[in-house]
């Protein structure tokens, strides 16, 4: 034990064993926790209208003055766009409807299945009973659930409200 305490402190470290042995206990060594700041809710947001820009170039189209340009070049304009944007969305979410009906059937909403009964998942319009809730109507839009996401990771360092970077062209 000796020898093995001598040549351990040599060495930089005092064995465990031989250390409590004489009543010494080795602090624990503590590694800094990682520190978390709690994601803000704007995060995604901005992270979504980001890849919308860099993908599809929304932001620019939805801020451009459209009245001068003819409907057929606009129209030629939102095709390029919605093929874009719908590759970026079928890309990062797997969306599913609320209801999986056909639009404008009769549904009940006791048959319209478990997520249906979820708090904001129907929105009754039309002409609605003075008390309590109706217990169906005409499908008019079956609504949009999100599965799954996956959105790319985010870098500490990315400043996220740019939303897509001025760009400079050198001659």
């Amino acid at each position: 034990m000796a020898f093995r305490a001598f040549f351990g402190v040599l060495g930089g470290t005092l064995p465990d064993d031989i250390a409590r042995a004489h009543g010494f206990e080795k602090p624990a060594a503590k590694r800094p926790e990682p520190s978390r700041e709690p994601a803000k809710p704007e995060t995604g947001a901005l992270q979504l209208l980001g890849l919308l820009q860099r993908e599809a170039r929304l932001i620019d189209f939805f801020l451009e003055d459209i009245t001068p340009y003819p409907d057929d070049q606009v129209g030629a304009g939102v095709r390029t766009i919605h093929a874009q944007c719908q590759e970026l969305l079928r890309k990062h979410f797997r969306l599913a409807p609320v209801i999986d009906g056909v639009e404008g059937t009769y549904v009940k909403t006791e048959s319209a299945g478990a997520l249906a009964r979820e708090p904001g998942a129907i929105r009754f319009t039309g002409n609605l009973p003075p008390q309590g809730k109706p217990s169906g109507g005409l499908l008019r839009h079956r609504g949009w659930r999100a599965d799954a996401v996956s959105l790319p990771a985010v870098s500490p360092k990315q400043n996220l409200s740019i939303l897509a970077p001025a760009e400079l062209e050198v001659e």
